[in-house]
C-alpha cells in the first residue's frame, strides 16, 4: 500500500466527521437463529473501550459499543456463527492512548482481522499482539508507533497481510526492524501475501533484504517498502518470488544502482514504483513491454537515462511517471496505444521534438504534463509548461478529451484565439495558460452544466477587450487570474459575488476600471476569497471588506486611492486566514486612520511605499516591534516592511524584540532623523537594511555585525560619522552584497 500525503485514506477522517460515513462490519442477522454474543468477548470489548482514550464525537465505532444495544450493531466488531469476535476495525477512530500490553484485546483469541488503522497511539507496539494467534490480517499503518517491532510478530504464523506503514516525515520516531531485524520477523511467515512497511527503519544492504525476503515469504504478491533506508543493488533471489505483482521502494538509496533488468521476468507485475531512489544507468526498455505493467514510476532519479520504446496495441499501463530523469529522445507516436492511460507526468526530463498527435488518442487522460523539456514545433492536441512550443491550438478537436481534468501549457510561446472549446470539456478542472502569447477578445463561450472548472489562469498574454460575462456561470470557479492582459472596460467589484467559491481574483494590470463599491452591501464578497490583486485598476476607494472573515493578500498598489488608510485593514481575517500580504504603494495615501488598531498577528509583509505619507512613525505598545508602527503590527513574525518613498519624520522609535523575524526593512527617502535603534541587532534573519536619504545622525552600526545574514546596507544620504568598521571582528557580514555609504560624513576612505 502506497502511503502519499494525500493519500485517499486520509480522506476517511474527514469523511466520519462530517459526513457521517461509516460502515459497521457486521451481516444482517449478524449471529442467527436468536443467540447472542458471548457475553466474555462483549465484557472484553466493553473493558477495551474503557482504557482507550478517544474523541467522543469524531467516533463512529466505539461510541456505539454499550450494553443497552444488541452487540450486532457495535460499530467495526464482526461475531461469528460461534459467537466470537473474529474481525475488529478501529480505524481512524480518534484514539489518543490507553493501549498497552495487558489491554483486553489480547485476550480476544478467534480473532482473524484486526485494523487500528489511522489512530494516534503514541507507544511501542505491545508485544501481546503475539497472543492473536489467529490473525491473517494485522493493519496498525499510520497509528503513531514506534520504535522496535517485537519479535512476537513473527510468531503469528497464519497471516497473510500485515501494514505497518508510516507516513514518513524526517526526525519523527518511526518503527525499525533492527533486532528483530527484517529476517526474523518474516522467517515463519510462509503465508504471507501482502507486506507493506513504508517508512519502518529496516536499515539493511541490498543482498541482505532481498533474500530475506526470497527465502521467507515465498507467496508473497505485493512489496511495499518505502522510506526504509535500504540501500542496493537489488539482488536476484527477489526472482523467487515469483507471484510478485506490485513493487514499490520509493525514497530508498540504492547508491547510484542501475535497475536491473530481471524486473521484465516478473510475468504478473503490475506496479513498479522506484521514485527517488539514487538509480543511475539506463533504463531496460523491455520493462515497458512487462504486458500486466498498469503504473511505472521512476521520478526523482536523476543520473537515470533512458527512452520510450514503441508500444505495442494492448498495453495495460494507466499511470507512466518519468518526471526528473535523464529520459530523453522523442515521444513515439505509438502512445496513443496505450488506451487505458489516464497519467502521464515527463516534467524535467531532456525529451525533444513534436508532441505527438497521437496524444490525442488518449481518451481517458486525466493528467499530463511535459513541462520543461526540449519540446519543439507546433503544438498537437495537448502540450504543457516551460517548453519551446508556438503556434495557436484553435484548430484542435478538444471535444474528444471528455476525460481530460488539467490543461497546463504556461510558459511557451503560444498564439492566437482561445478555443471556447475548452469550456465546454466536461471534467476539465484547471486551464493553466499564463505566459504565453495569445491575443484578441476572449469571446463569450458555452458552459456545460455543473461545470467542474475550478481554475482558470490566463495571466501575462495579450488578450483584449471586455471580460465575457460567461465567466460568472464558471461557479466552481476557485482561482480566477485575468491579470497582465489587455482587458478594457468598467468592472462592478459587486459582480463576483455571483462566484461563491472564489478564492482568487487577480485582475492586476489590465486597463480596466473597477467600481469598488458592493451593489448590494448585505451581499459581499465571497466568503472565501482569500486572495484579491487589482493593482493599476484605476481604483479611487478603497473596497469596503471591514466585514470580510478571511483575507491573506490584499493588493491595491498602483491606484490613485487617497486619503487614510482606514484602521479596519489591519484586522482583516480571522486565526490562519488572517492578512499576511498588504500592498498599497504607489497611491497618493496620507495618513493612517485614528485611533490605530493593532493588527492581525499574521501579517508578515507590508508595502507603503510611494505613497503621501507624512508625520511621525507611531510609537508602538511595549513588546512589539519598534521600527513598525503599532498600527501596522504587534507581533514579530514580520518579515518585510518598506515604507520607503514617503514623508515620514522623527526618529525610528522603540524596542525590536528578541524574536524579530524582519528580513527587509526599508525607510529610504524620508524625513527621519535620529539613531538605528541597538536592539535591531535582535534581527538576526535580516538581509536588506535601506535607510537611505534621510537626515539620521550616528555611527557605523557595527553593533549589526552577528547579522550574518545581511546582504545589502544603504545609509547613504544621512549625517552618519566616525569611522567605518566592525572592531574586534574578522568575520562581519559574509553575505554582504551591496555597501551604500556616500553622502555621509565619515572619517575614513572606503
Amino acid at each position: 500500500m502506497r502511503i502519499k500525503l494525500f493519500s485517499w485514506l486520509y480522506f476517511l477522517p474527514v469523511c466520519s466527521i462530517f459526513f457521517g460515513i461509516h460502515v459497521a462490519l457486521v451481516s444482517g442477522d449478524c449471529l442467527g437463529d436468536g443467540r447472542v454474543c458471548l457475553e466474555d468477548e462483549m465484557m472484553l470489548l466493553l473493558h477495551l473501550k474503557s482504557t482507550l482514550k478517544f474523541n467522543d464525537a469524531a467516533s463512529n465505532k466505539l461510541v456505539s459499543w454499550n450494553q443497552s444495544t444488541h452487540c450486532c450493531s457495535w460499530g467495526g466488531v464482526i461475531w461469528d456463527a460461534t459467537a466470537h469476535v473474529v474481525s475488529l476495525d478501529l480505524s481512524s477512530e480518534f484514539i489518543s492512548g490507553g493501549f498497552n500490553g495487558s489491554s483486553s484485546l489480547f485476550n480476544l483469541q478467534h480473532l482473524q482481522r484486526l485494523n487500528l488503522a489511522n489512530n494516534t497511539f503514541s507507544s511501542q507496539i505491545p508485544p501481546g499482539f503475539g497472543k492473536l494467534g489467529n490473525l491473517i490480517y494485522l493493519n496498525l499503518s499510520n497509528a503513531n508507533f514506534y520504535g522496535q517491532i517485537p519479535i512476537e510478530i513473527s510468531g503469528l504464523t497464519r497471516l497473510v497481510t500485515i501494514d505497518f506503514s508510516i507516513l514518513y516525515f524526517p526526525g519523527l520516531p518511526t518503527p525499525k526492524l533492527e533486532n528483530p531485524n527484517l529476517r526474523m520477523m518474516v522467517q515463519n511467515l510462509t503465508e504471507l501475501t501482502e507486506l507493506y512497511l513504508d517508512g519502518v527503519d529496516i536499515s539493511a544492504q541490498g543482498k541482505e533484504w532481498c533474500q530475506a525476503l526470497s527465502s521467507s515469504v515465498p507467496n508473497l504478491h505485493v512489496l511495499s517498502l518505502q522510506s526504509c533506508y535500504l540501500s542496493g543493488p537489488l539482488d536476484s533471489s527477489l526472482l523467487k518470488l515469483r507471484s510478485l505483482s506490485s513493487i514499490s521502494l520509493d525514497y530508498n538509496n540504492f547508491s547510484a544502482a542501475p535497475v536491473p533488468d530481471f524486473l521484465a521476468n516478473f510475468s504478473n507485475l503490475t506496479q513498479l514504483r522506484l521514485s527517488s531512489c539514487g538509480l543511475y544507468g539506463t533504463f531496460p526498455e523491455k520493462i515497458f513491454q512487462v504486458r500486466t505493467l498498469q503504473i511505472l514510476d521512476l521520478s526523482n532519479n536523476m543520473l537515470l537515462k533512458g527512452s520510450l520504446p514503441e508500444f505495442p496495441q494492448g498495453g495495460s499501463l494507466e499511470t507512466l511517471v518519468l518526471s526528473g530523469t535523464k529520459f530523453s529522445g522523442k515521444v513515439p507516436n505509438s502512445i496513443g496505444n496505450l488506451k487505458r492511460l489516464t497519467i502521464i507526468e515527463l516534467r524535467d526530463c531532456d525529451f525533444s521534438g513534436p508532441i505527438p498527435k497521437a496524444v490525442a488518442n488518449l481518451t481517458q487522460l486525466v493528467y499530463l504534463d511535459f513541462s520543461n523539456n526540449k519540446f519543439s514545433g507546433s503544438i498537437s492536441p495537448l502540450d504543457l509548461s516551460r517548453n519551446n512550443l508556438t503556434g495557436p491550438i484553435s484548430s484542435f478537436h478538444w471535444d474528444g478529451l471528455v476525460n481530460l481534468v488539467a490543461l497546463d501549457s504556461s510558459n511557451n510561446a503560444l498564439n492566437g484565439s482561445l478555443p471556447t472549446q475548452l469550456f465546454s470539456l466536461p471534467s476539465l478542472q484547471m486551464i493553466e495558460l499564463s505566459n504565453n502569447q495569445f491575443s484578441g477578445p476572449l469571446s463569450e463561450f458555452p458552459v456545460v452544466p455543473f461545470s467542474a472548472l475550478n481554475t482558470l489562469d490566463l495571466s501575462i498574454n495579450n488578450l483584449e477587450g471586455p471580460r465575457p460575462e460567461s465567466v460568472f456561470h464558471l461557479q466552481s470557479l476557485n482561482n480566477l487570474d485575468l491579470s497582465s492582459n489587455k482587458f478594457i472596460g468598467t468592472v462592478e467589484l459587486s459582480s463576483f459575488q455571483k462566484l461563491g467559491n472564489l478564492t482568487t481574483l487577480s485582475l492586476s494590470y489590465n486597463n480596466l476600471s473597477i467600481n469598488a463599491g458592493l451593489a448590494t452591501p448585505a451581499l459581499p464578497l465571497p466568503l472565501n476569497l482569500r486572495r484579491l490583486l487589482l493593482a493599476s485598476c484605476n481604483l479611487r476607494t478603497f473596497p469596503d471588506l471591514s466585514t470580510h472573515s478571511g483575507f491573506t493578500h490584499l493588493d491595491l498598489s498602483d491606484n490613485q486611492i487617497s486619503g487614510s488608510i482606514p484602521s479596519w485593514i489591519w484586522n482583516i481575517g480571522n486565526g490562519s486566514q488572517s492578512l499576511a500580504n498588504l500592498n498599497l504603494s504607489h497611491n497618493l495615501l496620507e495618513d493612517l486612520q485614528q485611533p490605530l488598531s493593532n493588527p492581525r498577528p499574521s501579517l508578515y509583509y507590508i508595502d507603503l511605499r510611494f505613497n503621501q505619507l507624512r508625520g511621525p512613525i507611531p510609537t508602538p505598545p511595549p513588546f512589539s516591534i519598534g521600527t513598525i508602527p503599532s498600527c501596522l503590527i504587534q507581533n514579530e513574525a514580520l518579515a518585510v516592511l518598506n515604507l520607503g518613498r514617503n514623508k515620514l519624520i522623527g526618529n525610528i522609535p522603540g524596542e525590536l524584540g528578541h524574536m524579530c523575524s524582519l528580513h527587509t526593512l526599508d525607510l529610504n527617502e524620508n524625513l527621519l532623523d535620529g539613531k538605528i535603534p541597538k536592539s535591531l541587532a535582535n534581527c538576526e534573519a535580516l538581509e536588506i537594511l535601506n535607510l537611505g536619504n534621510n537626515g539620521m545622525n550616528d555611527t557605523f552600526p557595527f553593533w549589526l555585525k552577528n547579522i550574518s545574514s545581511l546582504r545589502e546596507l544603504v545609509l547613504r544620504g544621512n549625517k552618519f560619522h566616525g569611522h567605518i568598521g566592525c572592531p574586534d571582528s574578522n568575520s562581519t557580514w559574509p553575505m554582504l552584497q551591496i555597501v551604500d555609504l556616500a553622502l555621509n560624513n565619515f572619517n575614513d576612505d572606503v
